[in-house]
């Protein structure tokens, strides 16, 4: 059994035609011969990611998802540009090749990049990579490591310096945030009132120092080297990166982050291997953070909240498309539960505040 990354056969209703992709890419990158065999990468959500095998060399198709979209949202060339500048100074980022505007191609824009080959880690950790506690420790403070060294990247240095704006990012996130949650309402989803009007009035100034917001960093967003599986080679899924608030990304990746002491109907919702003996508990990977982004953080509560109250945006967003039947993936049949979880958990954190 290979523990690098695999992809399944395409699902209903998400296929590509493969000759109109096969003529636009050998007119752009050169030396493909042969037809690509096309599969599709199981992970993801949002944007659609799959695996293009030409003989002898592997690409990667990224589109946005069939049906509604939020309108700044799955903007393929941003997500091409942030690729090639920002490796310049976070060299983890996949090379893109191409970023194709014409949508009659298949329907869609859509950028190709490189295959980056090795482990991305789902729900839980495989066996074969037999890691004790101590390894997984040591994995995990790797992953926190990247972090704080991605949130530090000169951004004007890679010329990425109008990629957002960081003056009054914490209160735009708030505001933005609210906005399309009441955009994707359905009627079987909770209001999150009370969430609201709690992040509202306990909104902190902005970081001092801004920087790289990936908005999505999860260990199934990074990628594990397959000879040496502590070394991180690589990270994805670069489509809601921005400048701001280094605090609020910590929060975005705290709300995914499930620990082996959070009850059951936490653990359903656990996309990574955040509870295995060995790993950080949430307020272990906080002061590790602290620690080696040489900064104070007193509380997590308000950041915390956030990235929960956006995941259920994010969450609810995507059940919309299921609800209106814009897709019919059958995995976000239950995102409204999903949604009702964040709810409570965000208002558990907020009884339990002293901000």
């Amino acid at each position: 059994m290979t523990l690098a990354d695999q992809t399944t056969r395409i699902r209903e209703g998400e296929e590509l035609d493969a000759n109109a992709i096969d003529r636009y890419l050998k007119a752009h990158i050169p030396g493909l011969e042969g037809t690509p065999r096309i599969s599709q990468f199981p992970g993801g959500a949002s944007n659609l990611t799959y695996l293009l095998e030409y003989p002898g060399r592997e690409l990667v198709l990224r589109r946005p998802p069939f049906g509604h979209k939020a309108k700044s949202a799955h903007d393929m060339g941003r997500e091409f540009r942030i690729l090639n500048q920002l490796n310049t100074g976070f060299p983890y980022c996949p090379k893109a090749y191409v970023h194709c505007t014409d949508e009659s191609v298949i329907g869609a824009e859509f950028y190709v990049m490189e295959r980056v080959n090795g482990i991305i880690l789902r729900a839980d950790l495989p066996k074969e990579l037999n890691f004790d506690a101590d390894q997984t420790r040591a994995l995990c403070k790797s992953f926190i490591d990247k972090f704080v060294e991605l949130h530090n990247v000169d951004y004007n240095a890679c010329g990425l310096g109008d990629l957002g704006k960081p003056e009054g990012y914490v209160q735009r996130q708030i505001a933005g945030w609210s906005d399309r949650y009441e955009k994707a309402m359905t009627p079987d989803a909770p209001a999150w009132e009370p969430v609201k009007a709690w992040l509202k009035e306990k909104m902190p100034a902005d970081h001092h120092k801004p920087g790289i917001v990936h908005n999505d960093y999860r260990f199934d967003n990074v990628i594990l080297d397959p000879h040496n599986p502590m070394q991180i080679i690589g990270v994805l899924d670069w489509e809601m990166t921005t400048i701001g608030d280094p605090l609020m990304d910590l929060g975005n990746t705290l709300a995914y982050w499930i620990e082996a002491a959070d009850p059951a109907p936490m653990q359903l919702m656990r996309r990574q291997p955040s509870n295995a003996p060995g790993m950080l508990t949430r307020q272990e990977f906080v002061d590790y953070y602290a620690e080696r982004a040489g900064i104070e953080i007193k509380s997590i509560d308000f950041y915390y909240t956030y990235g929960l109250f956006r995941l259920a945006g994010i969450v609810q967003q995507i059940y919309y498309r299921y609800f209106h039947g814009q897709t019919q993936d059958k995995r976000f049949a239950q995102f409204v539960q999903m949604n009702k979880l964040l709810e409570a958990m965000s208002l558990q954190v907020i009884d339990k505040s002293t901000l």
